[in-house]
């Protein structure tokens, strides 16, 4: 069984940065955005004659990547999805003039099925999720979703691992590891503190256990 990891955070809090210390020959990275990765060099590190970079926001596309990886391409230990948001928003503007019912059930289970998946990959594989967030009027911070299905299903609930990208106070780059008014959550004993730093490899080094 795969390790899935969410990290949720408002735009410029340092989502996609966080990935920056991952091995690119070990890593596999699914740009849904179509943004490209948020540092210098970046693309030495990630592109089409190193096989491990593909942009595509198309959810179906994205979970026959997923399947291909898990069963033929062993060398990649890290995949990374950024961000769900993309997938969702680009396929329900594809879809924009459909006005049944079930176009909302369709788009709902093609991203709950790149997540659920997500922990069902081989066991040598990390899966990185990436999604942007809203707050509440009462202040609460989770998910950002495009429709009640999957706010109902509530994405996170499929988590064990989910990180809220913050800066602090002190102008840090962060990851919450509990829920202040979030969904923030990792396994119990894996982190002492609420607040790590802003990198990934630390988290996947602390959950090697678990």
């Amino acid at each position: 069984m795969s390790k899935a990891i969410m990290i949720l955070g408002a735009s410029g809090s340092g989502k996609t940065t966080s990935l920056e210390k991952l091995d690119p020959k070990q890593t596999f990275y699914i740009d849904a955005d179509g943004k490209g990765l948020s540092w210098k060099g970046w693309r030495q590190q990630y592109n089409k004659e190193n096989k491990n970079y593909f942009r595509c926001d198309a959810p179906e596309q994205i979970f026959s990547l997923m399947q291909q990886i898990d069963e033929k391409q062993k060398q990649i230990k890290f995949l990374v999805i950024d961000t769900l948001n993309g997938c969702m928003v680009a396929d329900e503007m594809r879809r924009a003039k459909e006005k049944t019912y079930d176009k909302w059930m369709d788009l709902a289970q093609s991203v709950y099925g790149i997540v659920d998946y997500a922990n069902k990959m081989r066991e040598d594989l990390t899966v990185i999720l990436v999604g942007h967030t809203q707050t509440s009027e009462d202040g609460f911070t989770c998910m950002l979703t495009n429709g009640r299905k999957l706010n109902k299903i509530c994405l996170e609930s499929k988590m064990t691992t989910v990180l809220l990208s913050q800066i602090n106070e002190n102008g840090e780059y962060v990851f919450e590891t509990r829920a202040k008014n979030s969904t923030a959550k990792t396994p119990r004993g894996a982190f002492d503190a609420d607040e790590i730093p802003n990198d990934i490899t630390l988290v996947i080094d602390a959950l090697k256990d678990f």
